[in-house]
């Protein structure tokens, strides 16, 4: 039986990238050694490092004066790694979910934090408006998608500030207006890679301004200098990375991900508002792309599991909803397809068809 996964993260990756990433797992170019047991210091290894880096920049049109790095330690170690080199005396943070509540408070460690609008009095089932944006500060910090609740921004804030952004979940699935950021960070593991690798674009001229001596490993200076290579770097989540960048541009770039992502969210949401049996849980307007929730109606709630048996008995794997939500949530990142989303859809219609 065919699966389709809609894991949230570790996610799904496009079977070439898996299938080209295991080649090299056994014989890394040719060179009769595998990818997991070379130096990253070989001169085969290099190159890798810096395709990445040049696709990043070429996908997103990333301008000058900006560079990238790849760390270790996930998205969640960069709620400490921002405050500590950007954070001067004020920074601002926009609550829309758990993970934005995370780096929030990693930041108090640093200096003073204001939290300019939230949505956790409402579960996190919309993205704050209509809030002033205060222009005292270092800056913005947003997480542009909210894995667990299934909210997104999908363009830029207009604020009079710098911003900083959390785009684990979304990364590469949208164009982003990168010159209005001072960094952004994403743990590879939805849209880009294998777990255990994070992605960093920094602004150049904003490094180094901090009011404190910054450890050596957590000064982002650091890995801008010696290009990422300062400790060893997780060598085969980065070859999956450049896979998965390969594959991006052959299929038409960050454009045609985000075409995409609306068309299986389009075919997924209209379901969900036609059902007798379920409803989504966040604002209309506010609906990620990426993390597509939903539950049952009250008159058929007693029937989650049994749809989430049906569902799974078909191939469907890993939608079962966050605990914070519950009911069901499908992960269509970047390597899902439209069949796969039909196939979802499928199960539900069948099993209304049942009840």
């Amino acid at each position: 039986m065919k699966k389709y996964n809609f894991n949230a993260g570790p996610s799904m990756l496009p079977r070439e990238v898996i299938e080209n990433t295991a080649k090299q797992i056994l014989d890394f170019n040719g060179s009769g050694l595998s990818l997991m047991e070379i130096s990253h210091r070989a001169k085969d290894f290099q190159p890798v490092v810096d395709e990445c880096v040049a696709l990043i920049k070429e996908l997103l049109s990333i301008p000058d004066g900006y560079s990238v790095i790849f760390l270790g330690g996930g998205a969640s170690l960069q709620f400490c790694q921002v405050p500590y080199n950007f954070l001067i005396k004020k920074a601002a943070y926009l609550n829309t979910g758990t993970w934005a509540k995370k780096a929030m408070k990693e930041a108090k460690l640093f200096g003073e934090v204001v939290e300019v609008a939230s949505s956790a009095d409402a579960n996190y089932t919309f993205i704050p408006k209509g809030w002033t944006c205060p222009t005292d500060i270092d800056y913005l910090h947003v997480t542009t998608n909210n894995t667990i609740y299934g909210t997104e921004m999908r363009k830029e804030l207009d604020v009079p500030v710098r911003l900083i952004g959390d785009m684990s979940s979304d990364i590469f699935s949208r164009p982003v207006d990168v010159a209005c950021y001072d960094c952004i960070y994403a743990g590879a593991q939805k849209n880009l890679a294998m777990a255990g690798v994070t992605v960093i674009i920094l602004k150049d001229d904003a490094l180094g301004k901090a009011p404190r001596e910054i450890p050596t490993m957590l000064d982002y200076r650091t890995h801008v200098e010696k290009g990422s290579m300062f400790n060893t770097p997780p060598v085969v989540p980065l070859y999956s990375a450049l896979e998965t960048l390969r594959w991006i541009k052959r299929n038409g770039g960050v454009e045609e991900m985000d075409r995409r992502a609306k068309e299986r969210a389009d075919i997924l949401y209209s379901e969900i508002d036609r059902s007798k049996l379920f409803h989504g849980t966040v604002e209309e307007e506010d609906r990620s792309l990426m993390n597509i929730c939903f539950v049952m109606n009250e008159e058929y709630k007693e029937l989650e599991k049994s749809f989430l048996d049906f569902a799974i008995e078909r191939g469907m794997v890993g939608i079962k909803g966050h605990r914070s939500v519950g009911g069901f949530r499908a992960s269509c990142y970047n390597a899902q397809t439209v069949e796969g989303v039909q196939a979802l859809v499928k199960a539900m219609k069948d099993f209304e068809a049942m009840h």
